[in-house]
């Protein structure tokens, strides 16, 4: 039996591996350590607690707080960390900057030093396709485990600057770590500020969706799931101070999904609406992930079109739990750079 201390687990991916966890882990044990910021839920987990009262236990803490942290490592019998809790939203990072270096580098930092003191067998962090900038619309490049870390905008700093610092505290203090850099996921219980359930939830609302006027823009898409079962076999089998890439070779444009939500919801094209770039707007990332296939034998199992559909479904049979969150919503992508210009960014 493990205990797993999940960060960040009352998020979009850490609520998902928290199922994913207990439901192929029976006799494991799940700490849901979160600060249940704004785009946290508990309702995320609500049957899952109820459930598993006896294999699953939450603790509301910062990752930024050594004492807390290291008490819950300590009092749980702590065996591995994951490292979801992050702030993860580009366009609220261009408005809050401080916000992002101080939950994604300071709190990380915190975090390990924690860890490291509770001698945890493994440390695993979670970051972002985006810590490697951005590739050119034509080309035909993909992101290795190697290539440099170039970061456009205040959020992929920060997720640079955590992955930089859990090699340096491998190196340095010997904390028996892996990382991996995955790319973007979608699935139920994500925050409606992202663009898949933003645009779906708009719509349902009545209202436009609204798209960067550079709509071509290209990300690849990642099933939550596959993503929860490649960290699974990051930490069965994949090697220390390893970091290990998660994509699916799967892009579709913005322009691509706002369609896509069009034809499954039976409505047209008036619902498209476009708005001006934020700055550093990233243009395209396709991530290499032959070393965590051929290494680990993880493949993505999800077919986007299945996958996408049932995810579509989701949001829009659980009004009861997006409809709560709206409030909460806080950028406005229609006008978030007319609080730029009014000083909102340092």
């Amino acid at each position: 039996m493990s205990t797993v201390l999940v960060t960040g687990g009352a998020g979009f991916i850490g609520s998902n591996f928290v199922r994913y966890w207990l439901r192929n882990h029976p006799d494991d044990r799940v700490v849901n350590y979160d600060l249940l910021t704004y785009a946290a839920n508990l309702a995320n987990l609500a049957d899952v607690a109820a459930a598993e009262a006896d294999r699953y236990v939450f603790v509301r803490g910062d990752i930024g707080d050594y004492d807390l942290a290291l008490k819950t490592l300590r009092e749980y019998g702590v065996d591995i960390v994951v490292n979801f809790a992050a702030e993860s939203h580009n366009s609220r990072a261009v408005i809050h900057p401080d916000a992002f270096f101080k939950t994604n580098v300071v709190g990380t930092v915190q975090l390990m030093r924690a860890a490291l003191d509770a001698r945890v067998d493994r440390f695993h962090h979670v970051s972002t396709c985006e810590v490697y900038g951005d590739l050119p619309l034509d080309s035909a490049a993909r992101f290795t485990e190697s290539s440099p870390l170039v970061p456009k905008t205040p959020y992929n700093a920060s997720k640079a600057a955590a992955d930089l610092a859990v090699g340096a505290f491998q190196l340095t203090y010997d904390l028996p770590a892996t990382i991996s850099n995955c790319a973007n996921n979608y699935g139920p219980y994500q925050f409606p500020e992202k663009v898949i359930p933003h645009f779906v939830v708009s719509v349902l609302q009545n209202k436009p969706m609204t798209l960067y006027r550079s709509s071509r823009n290209r990300r690849e898409w990642l099933h939550v799931d596959d993503h929860c079962r490649a960290i699974d076999a990051i930490l069965k089998r994949g090697r220390l101070a390893e970091t290990y890439n998660v994509g699916s070779g799967l892009e579709v444009d913005v322009e691509g999904i706002a369609d896509r939500i069009i034809t499954h919801l039976g409505v047209d094209d008036s619902f498209k609406t476009y708005v001006a770039d934020r700055p550093s707007h990233d243009r395209r990332y396709l991530l290499d992930s032959d070393k965590l296939c051929s290494e680990l034998g993880w493949h993505p199992e999800v077919d986007f079109d299945d996958g996408f559909r049932r995810t579509v479904d989701w949001y829009r049979a659980n009004p009861a739990w997006w409809q709560p969150l709206l409030d909460r919503v806080q950028i406005d992508e229609s006008r978030w750079q007319d609080k730029v210009a009014g000083g909102g960014a340092p």
